[in-house]
């Protein structure tokens, strides 16, 4: 359940080194795709990184982003002559920043020259085994790493949330009602982390430095060292660990080792009151299981940015529940996202222009 910061080369075919030839190889130019809305200053610092890189970017087939580092955007009214364009440039890409928005399953096809895509998203798992793409040789990077500080920032905001009981104070302050009473403290409280990769490595600083106590779920077999995890065992252990956790932290990639994870018997070996908090995937746990466990009063809270249906139906309770935090999966999505993916890409054409590792390079087998 971690995802490391860089990856060597897939299987053979896979293609995780970068170009043969590079440096000094026959072709002159990388010719690379800009397949997602992405501010002019980002994209003339990937044209500028190496004079060998030869940039398309026509913002104007792209969707429409509604709000900084949108990368799904509303798609565009175009015309046969507009997506012919499209069709075009996409057929003459080797790299593409992020997924062809009109047709991600039929990239290997629509896209010849292709042979990397560097994702904006650090959990491609179901995504690229909805649309077949981890059944191809197509080698995908993701952006692990990227959204690490604002999750962990997500999820010392969920708990604070509700030890200090933020929903009670909402009520009495829009009631203009002055009620005194008494809060519970996050500093001194434990929490059980699962998920050990980027994400879980900076929520578990930022928790430490709160004051709480971090048990780190990994992988069976795996040695980690995790600032500000206090001890660590393996998910096939996670049982013993619930009943002493005040704080229930997903941070993992969906895998099939993780879906479902979380279901309503390890619910019920929480502790009455404790708090869930969920960045992960909204597979990772049973939703009704949840629901239940909030409505009957033996979970105090959750705090939830994912959900197994998305967008979360009007129809689910979830909503009227004052002890949960819905967030509509964006809890990712800062303001510095696309410079820390573009970041992340140049280095990455670096890697794969000189023949190196990249990094990010995601594990087929792994499912991440």
């Amino acid at each position: 359940m971690t995802s490391g910061a860089e990856a060597g080369p897939p299987p053979a075919g896979g293609g995780a080194r970068g170009a043969p030839g590079w440096p000094g190889g026959a072709a002159a130019t990388l010719t690379v795709l800009i397949a997602t809305p992405l501010e002019a200053g980002h994209v003339d610092r990937i044209a500028a990184a190496d004079r060998r890189i030869r940039v398309i970017y026509e913002p104007g087939l792209l969707p429409v982003p509604q709000f900084e580092a949108d990368h799904a955007g509303q798609p565009r009214d175009l015309s046969p002559a507009d997506l012919a364009r499209w069709s075009d440039l996409r057929s003459r890409a080797e790299v593409s920043f992020d997924f062809d928005w009109q047709d991600p399953a039929g990239m290997t096809a629509n896209c010849p020259r292709l042979r990397w895509v560097q994702g904006t998203s650090a959990g491609l798992g179901g995504f690229l085994e909805r649309t077949g793409l981890a059944r191809t040789e197509l080698v995908v990077t993701t952006a692990a790493g990227v959204h690490a500080v604002p999750l962990a920032e997500f999820a010392l905001l969920g708990l604070l949330y509700l030890a200090k009981d933020v929903p009670r104070l909402s009520r009495l302050q829009r009631a203009r009602q002055w009620e005194m009473r008494h809060f519970r403290q996050l500093a001194g409280t434990s929490a059980v982390l699962v998920g050990l990769g980027g994400i879980g490595r900076e929520t578990a600083r930022l928790l430490a430095a709160a004051g709480v106590q971090v048990t780190g779920v990994g992988r069976p077999g795996r040695c980690y060292d995790v600032p500000g995890v206090t001890s660590y065992i393996a998910d096939t252990e996670i049982d013993s660990a619930l009943p002493g956790a005040d704080a229930l932290i997903l941070a993992c990639p969906l895998t099939e080792r993780t879906r479902n994870l979380i279901g309503a018997r390890r619910l019920g070996l929480l502790p009455r009151g404790a708090v869930l908090v969920n960045m992960s995937r909204g597979q990772v746990v049973d939703e009704q299981a949840l629901t239940a466990a909030l409505h009957g009063g033996h979970l105090g809270g959750a705090c939830l940015d994912v959900f197994e249906t998305e967008p979360l139906p009007a129809s689910s309770p979830l909503w009227a529940m004052d002890n949960v935090l819905v967030s509509p999966h964006s809890a990712s999505t800062v303001d510095a996202e696309n410079r820390l993916i573009t970041d992340l890409f140049i280095d990455n054409l670096g890697r794969w222009l000189a023949g190196s590792p990249l990094r990010n390079v995601y594990d087929r087998a792994a499912g991440y």
